[in-house]
């Protein structure tokens, strides 16, 4: 009789594994609008698609920054006498960032593409490619014999993993584009949506960019997982689709350079401070936060030197300038073993698993330098550098554009544009209530002072700095098409869904109860 009943057993099991994702006799199960009562995907009730995936992939190189509140600002004595960013408190939303600073390797991948796709015996496309590179100059002081470093740090397989300087803003943003578009057409590749041979005919503007494959301006070969029955993706009509939206839930969002809230509160790693951090769904950690914390590192707030890993204990643990004329100590006890840049896995990773967010190099930061940002930013993800943009149409065809470089045309917003709406009335804020006619005061940027609208923020301190630029709520501008030897970035991506996670619910809930009476 147990015999019996187990055969029945494996029986129905088999039965239930051959109808996955189907009810009972084959029939094909579908999900419904809980507005309409209409099936998804099915041809026969209209076909529209509700992709079934809905978390959101983690790019290459990134890790999750779990938000939350934190006191932004700095947190010290003030001993530079730049009273510029007075202590708030502000929440910033879950994102995901680089461990590590972008190294030499991962930048020359970006120089070898530019040079696959621009042919450089082109004199147009050689101006494309020297614009990208990096300036080595930076290296030059002088009263100091740096030549080695000029000639061979970008480029000798010695400094592959070391972190690349001598980049500006711009050129560090337009890497990060870069970057997403080579993920995402990575992804394309991967999962058969496009054809490898496509790779082989993108030449000057005919090259795959996320924005233009999505307007269908740039078209590639369909890949094998594309034509075949089994694409998960159909048209209305129930056949196979080629062409991938960002509602299939396949493409990720852009790279970007790091807010300066994100990149201060990432550097901090306020989650280690937590006593019952979350870690099981349905259950909540503490509200614990540390508002006057001096470095990244936790276990001792106000100190320099390292309170925990072992033999470790007392050292200093960050890549930087001890005092005039000691950038790496003494031969034979090296504290940091590095007299200008280090690896940029050097030292321990903070609580989120990011290394060297204070020393090594400092980092560029999406936003424009204003001294008293501060007093005017939203209190949840805070920043200023906003300047609105929409796509260009060409009025004779009425389709979008691709410029020489394969981007996607867009134009500024338009004052008038912005007229009736209550959010915004200008396409530019970058100055809003700071120095535009609703400040009631003229600061005079970029005239009688040599913060314009080009000067940008960058954080932490690097190896030639002295401790007080190591804490995370330090502040420095430079312009965005200038670069120093001290100074690198990482990129950032968006967090959609969950802020906790994948496979982790938004909101609370809790059991159904009926109301008593």
């Amino acid at each position: 009789m147990k015999v019996k009943n187990l055969t029945i057993l494996l029986s129905a099991i088999v039965l239930l594994v051959s109808c996955k994702g189907k009810g009972l006799f084959g029939k094909k199960k579908y999900d419904k609008s809980e507005v309409t009562g209409w099936n998804y995907n099915d041809k026969n009730m209209g076909g529209y698609q509700v992709a079934k995936s809905k978390e959101q992939g983690t790019g290459p190189g990134l890790v999750l920054i779990q938000g939350g509140t934190f006191v932004m600002g700095q947190t010290d004595d003030d001993v530079m006498g730049n009273w510029d960013n007075i202590p708030r408190r502000v929440s910033v939303p879950s994102f995901y960032m680089d461990r590590t600073e972008v190294a030499n390797v991962h930048y020359r991948e970006y120089i070898h593409w530019l040079e696959r796709i621009f042919d450089p015996s082109d004199p147009a496309n050689k101006k494309i490619i020297d614009a990208a590179l990096p300036d080595t100059l930076v290296w030059r002081s002088e009263l100091s014999y740096n030549e080695p470093m000029v000639e061979y740090y970008f480029r000798h397989p010695s400094f592959n993993d070391y972190p690349v300087v001598g980049v500006s803003w711009r050129q560090a943003h337009d890497f990060c584009l870069w970057r997403g578009d080579r993920v995402n057409e990575g992804i394309l590749l991967e999962k058969g949506y496009i054809n490898k041979q496509t790779l082989q005919s993108q030449q000057q503007e005919n090259n795959f960019t996320t924005e233009s494959y999505l307007l269908g301006l740039y078209t590639a070969a369909p890949g094998k997982t594309a034509t075949s029955k089994k694409n998960p993706l159909k048209t209305t009509q129930g056949q196979p689709r080629t062409q991938v939206t960002m509602e299939d839930g396949i493409l990720l969002p852009a790279y970007r350079l790091p807010r300066e809230d994100e990149w201060e509160y990432a550097a901090y790693g306020y989650i280690d401070q937590n006593p019952r951090p979350t870690n099981k769904e349905g259950k909540r950690g503490e509200e614990l936060i540390m508002n006057k914390q001096v470095y990244p590192w936790a276990q001792n707030i106000n100190g320099l030197r390292e309170t925990k890993h072992g033999s470790w204990q007392g050292e200093f643990l960050a890549n930087f300038k001890r005092g005039n004329g000691d950038v790496a100590g003494v031969a034979g006890g090296l504290n940091d073993r590095a007299f200008y840049t280090a690896p940029v896995k050097s030292y321990f990773p903070n609580a989120y698993g990011l290394y060297n967010m204070a020393g090594n190099v400092s980092e560029w930061v999406a936003d424009v330098y204003r001294p008293l940002t501060s007093l005017d930013e939203d209190d949840v993800a805070a920043y200023r550098g906003n300047k609105f943009k929409k796509l260009y149409i060409d009025s004779t065809t009425g389709e979008a554009k691709i410029d020489s470089l394969g981007q996607v045309v867009k134009v500024d917003v338009t004052d008038k544009e912005s007229a009736n709406r209550r959010n915004y009335q200008r396409g530019n804020v970058i100055n809003y209530l700071d120095g535009d006619s609703l400040s009631q005061s003229s600061y005079g940027y970029g005239i009688t002072t040599l913060i314009s609208d080009k000067s940008r923020v960058y954080k932490g301190g690097s190896w030639a700095d002295m401790p007080y630029w190591l804490s995370p709520g330090t502040r420095r501008y430079l312009d965005e098409d200038q670069s120093l030897s001290t100074l690198g970035f990482r990129c950032a991506m968006d967090r959609m869904g969950s802020p906790e996670g994948n496979a982790r619910k938004t909101g609370n809930y809790w059991k159904k109860q009926r109301q008593r009476r």
